[in-house]
């Protein structure tokens, strides 16, 4: 289990719909280690502070593992070809994990890097700003039934975090499985 890339973002204006909104979603990948505070990485900021961010989603980490499904939908959607890499920070990332999918993580596991301490804390809601990232009008909905939502990470132990970082799993209470929960949402 590592961290493949360590991705931050400013917020800008985009036309969505026929509207202008305000997204952080398209994030870049850093080199080198990024300073990691209990509110997030450095140069790193959210749109919409009553959806992301905040001490309990300071990050926010997708697994590698679903590349090659949002690879395949987005080319059926004709938005890119089949072999096109996802960029970095598509989803809105902060962190693009291996070996950690939803299924294995619950809420209250902690995550030990070599720079810090992170616990998961709740499973990521797409919205429309999610659709437009995508490429096209039912990414949303795909994640949903996918339940590859990725997850909202809380800062335990505040300092560093690197692209190739080791991740070694601290299980918590193991009371609510983090694609469950989910999947619970996404059916109510």
């Amino acid at each position: 289990m590592r961290v493949l890339q360590v991705c931050t973002g400013r917020a800008q204006e985009v036309t969505i719909a026929s509207r202008r909104v305000l997204t952080a979603i398209g994030k870049s990948a850093r080199a080198g280690a990024v300073a990691l505070t209990a509110l997030g990485l450095e140069g790193d900021e959210q749109a919409d502070p009553s959806a992301h961010g905040g001490l309990s989603k300071a990050l926010y980490a997708y697994p590698s593992e679903h590349h090659a499904f949002w690879r395949a939908v987005r080319a059926q959607a004709r938005v890119s070809p089949w072999d096109e890499a996802l960029p970095p920070g598509l989803f809105g990332e902060n962190l693009v994990l291996a070996g950690l999918v939803e299924a294995r993580l619950w809420i209250g596991d902690r995550l030990r890097l070599p720079g810090c301490v992170l616990a998961v804390s709740e499973p990521r809601h797409p919205c429309f700003k999610f659709n437009a990232a995508m490429g096209f009008a039912q990414a949303a909905k795909l994640m949903m039934q996918s339940g590859y939502c990725g997850a909202y990470l809380a800062v335990i132990e505040p300092g560093t975090v690197s692209a190739g970082d080791a991740i070694e799993l601290l299980p918590g209470p193991r009371e609510v499985n983090l694609r469950e929960l989910f999947k619970s949402r996404a059916r109510a």
